[in-house]
């Protein structure tokens, strides 16, 4: 009976301690969502505005 209490209690923390990680988890995820989230909605401002396009090396600036 010894036996099966003390692995119970192993099983406990192990669950408890699993439990908190993935709560880290989920907040680091929702955090980095907002981030893309916010990223995505700057973007498409700055697509609506026509600024931001991209320039490349051989190519001259539209003020040229």
């Amino acid at each position: 009976m010894q036996q099966i209490e003390e692995r119970l209690s192993h099983l406990i923390r192990t669950v408890e301690e699993l439990s908190d990680i993935v709560a880290a988890q989920q907040a680091e995820i929702d955090k980095l969502g907002r981030r893309v989230q916010m990223l995505m909605e700057r973007e498409a401002q700055r697509e609506a505005e026509g600024s931001g396009g991209v320039i490349y090396g051989d190519e001259r600036p539209p003020h040229y």
